[in-house]
């Protein structure tokens, strides 16, 4: 129970009660429960998204992304954001690439990254196609992901990429990947792309950067969470 917790308190705004004694590896190990947090995360839009749809589908759309942005607390934007400016800043300069992903600045290309991300979701979200049970798995599968590239990939620098490297549990990748696939070909088929996502950040990744960071984790979930979107409507553009 601790480790959820303390995976909650870190993915979302949502309350919980304290952790005394707080060690920096118990955060490591939280990573097991990441998946869980994103079944949590995704029964508040489900049950929003089911609350509000006899609304006019964009209104509904809006509340639905405003309810995914305030639960999350902008986190993984953050990291969008800050990791679209490196990478268009740095023009594959390793030393200016670090350089400009700590700057706490935001700049162009992180605003364009910001505008696209929550304007792709929220016209995805009005589209048929996005259904209540995929709202539920969505932000599993997407929280699933950083476990993934952490067990997968080296840290790139001190930070959370590094504190998570910690610790690797691929057992319990493998149970949530397991128990995530059979949800979905019972409730959603089209998300089984998700292990493809997943690979696919983790291969740019690999090959863009060499490892990952926590900037390059948290870009990555919102990217698995709107890929999974298109991967929902597609067949209705």
């Amino acid at each position: 129970m601790r480790g959820l917790i303390l995976a909650i308190q870190f993915l979302t705004r949502l309350p919980t009660p304290q952790v005394r004694d707080f060690e920096p590896a118990d955060l490591t190990r939280c990573a097991a429960w990441f998946p869980l947090v994103g079944l949590i995360i995704g029964a508040l839009l489900a049950g929003l998204a089911m609350l509000v749809r006899d609304q006019h589908p964009a209104f509904a759309a809006l509340l639905v992304l405003a309810l995914w942005v305030w639960v999350t607390g902008g986190l993984h934007l953050d990291g969008l954001a800050d990791l679209a400016d490196a990478l268009g800043a740095s023009h594959r300069d390793p030393k200016r690439f670090f350089e400009v992903l700590k700057d706490p600045h935001l700049g162009s290309f992180g605003v364009l990254a910001l505008v696209l991300m929550l304007l792709a979701k929220l016209v995805l979200l009005t589209l048929p196609g996005a259904s209540f049970a995929a709202l539920l798995l969505i932000p599993a599968w997407a929280r699933l992901a950083p476990p993934v590239w952490v067990w997968w990939l080296p840290p790139l620098h001190g930070g959370m990429g590094d504190r998570f490297a910690w610790d690797r549990q691929p057992w319990a990748v493998l149970l949530w990947a397991l128990a995530l696939a059979v949800a979905s070909a019972w409730l959603s088929p089209r998300l089984l792309i998700a292990p493809i996502l997943i690979a696919g950040w983790g291969l740019f990744l690999k090959r863009r950067l060499g490892g990952q960071c926590g900037d390059a984790l948290g870009a990555g979930i919102e990217l698995v969470e709107v890929g999974l979107l298109v991967g929902l409507v597609i067949q209705w553009i």
